[in-house]
């Protein structure tokens, strides 16, 4: 089997003697998207906590590009190429648009780097071009969160991982969202995204994996998930024929 851009294998973490995740596994290929879905507290930020070295694995590993980074520092992470963009946006609101941008590529301050990456968010939500010099507090709820994806990409990131891009949203914009994370991930940016909307992520994904209580439960090509009757039930709100 060749090697993943991340591969996780058999992950415990705890926190305060309570079992947040529990032999976890998965696979991330390069350039693709793949969807954590579940019911809140299933898991899913603690896995991208783990991954980020934001918590502490008990057991397990989280290899990226073939190296164990399972007990590395977080900064450390950052620069081996993985960024996290966290639940709630936490946009600095009274820097702009373009500010905020910047503030996302400190790891690396080429400038034909950033104006690269800073095209790359606009083409994937252009949005953002038309309020550069807008203070992020102006923005709507959508629009913080597409500049928060957007801040994400701008330290060229090979994996991106996003903690519920779409929660609190107006669902006018939640396709424009979307269409931005298939272009990031179009570019050859692998993207891991935790969501609640389920129809929304499995639409998005090539994988999935479905936690429940800190475990995989379900896993494979989100096209076939989204058809799978305990998906359906579960988190569709489809009944089992």
């Amino acid at each position: 089997m060749i090697p993943a851009l991340l591969e996780i294998d058999g992950l415990a973490v705890g926190y305060d003697g309570m079992r947040a995740l529990q032999d976890v596994s998965l696979r991330a290929e390069a350039g693709t998207i793949v969807a954590l879905v579940g019911a809140n507290g299933a898991g899913k930020t603690s896995l991208l906590r783990a991954i980020s070295g934001l918590v502490r694995a008990e057991r397990g590993a989280i290899r990226f590009d073939g190296e164990d980074v399972t007990r590395m520092p977080a900064h450390r992470i950052v620069r081996r190429g993985i960024a996290h963009v966290p639940e709630g946006r936490r946009v600095f609101a009274s820097a702009t648009v373009h500010d905020n941008l910047l503030l996302g590529a400190y790891v690396d301050r080429d400038a034909a780097h950033r104006q690269t990456r800073l095209d790359a968010a606009f083409a994937a939500f252009p949005i953002l071009r038309e309020r550069l010099e807008q203070r992020a507090s102006t923005l709507s709820g959508g629009e913080q969160q597409m500049l928060a994806i957007a801040r994400g990409t701008m330290s060229g990131p090979r994996l991106l991982m996003l903690d519920e891009p779409s929660l609190g949203i107006a669902p006018k914009l939640i396709p424009q969202i979307y269409a931005g994370i298939r272009a990031i991930a179009a570019t050859g940016t692998t993207v891991l995204l935790v969501e609640q909307n389920v129809r929304e992520a499995l639409r998005a994904a090539d994988t999935a994996y479905v936690l429940q209580t800190g475990r995989v439960v379900l896993s494979g090509a989100a096209k076939d998930l989204i058809g799978d009757p305990l998906v359906q039930e579960a988190f569709l709100g489809i009944g089992a024929a």
